[in-house]
């Protein structure tokens, strides 16, 4: 846990991230090497791992906190803490950037949704399908993100989801006449990440082929065993990097602006 004395002493901001089990972010990293390069001074960047929701308050209590990223599993449960939602935010439901102004309100923001844009509109002039189908994997927070951008660029979609839903498909239900129709296939679960490397989405990858484009929201390790599976296959992938650069970059323009 931060401790309030040593920020009033050495006068620093703190920014962090907020989400559980995220060790392996290369958030911190992110920021701190940035506001070395831009000789940003008294200005740091913590990681809070909570286990649950309720203790983000906390953090929120710190005096020098000016800004924070969200991440999983806590996008759309952090609504519920926050002051004030900007209109995209409110529609999609998931906040990944809150700031915090001079009177201490709590301003939720969505910077997903501008990283994986510009991130996938580099791969789209690729694509020979005419109408392309996306499938959806995971029904949190990012996913709503993801399915924001997918309409907004006209292009169909279905959730997949672990559990029984009349509005998302289940893993059992991905078969190869499915897979024939919906070429883009999304990763917005955790699936995959480090430590548990050798973790993927449970799909029919034999129905992959070059005719297939993977986005894996999941940057480390570069390369998923999702997005290896692909590959094998001779589909186009895309990790989630680029993405993360763009929306740390989108959280920083927030804070500062």
């Amino acid at each position: 846990m931060i401790k309030y004395s040593y920020y009033k002493k050495n006068n620093k901001y703190i920014f962090g991230l907020i989400g559980r089990e995220i060790s392996y972010s290369f958030s911190k990293k992110f920021f701190l090497k940035k506001f070395q390069k831009e000789s940003i001074i008294q200005t740091t960047y913590e990681i809070f791992d909570i286990p649950k929701i309720e203790e983000v308050l906390s953090i929120f209590n710190n005096p020098y906190l000016k800004g924070c990223n969200i991440t999983i599993p806590y996008k759309q449960s952090i609504i519920s803490f926050i002051t004030e939602l900007m209109p995209e935010a409110k529609t999609i439901g998931s906040v990944n950037v809150i700031k915090i102004d001079e009177k201490k309100n709590r301003i939720g923001y969505n910077t997903d949704i501008v990283g994986f844009e510009l991130s996938f509109k580099k791969d789209m002039n690729k694509f020979s399908y005419k109408n392309p189908k996306a499938l959806i994997l995971g029904t949190g927070g990012v996913s709503s993100s993801i399915s924001f951008i997918l309409n907004k660029l006209g292009i169909d979609y279905k959730y997949v989801s672990r559990k029984k839903d009349k509005n998302f498909l289940v893993y059992e239900e991905i078969n190869q006449d499915l897979l024939e129709n919906y070429q883009i296939i999304i990763n917005c679960t955790p699936l995959g990440t480090y430590p548990k490397i050798n973790l993927c989405p449970s799909l029919p990858y034999e129905w992959i082929s070059s005719h297939h484009y993977l986005y894996d929201l999941v940057y480390n390790p570069p390369k998923t065993l999702f997005l290896k599976k692909g590959e094998e296959k001779g589909a186009m992938i895309r990790n989630g990097l680029e993405m993360f650069r763009i929306q740390a970059e989108e959280s920083w323009k927030i804070w500062n602006s």
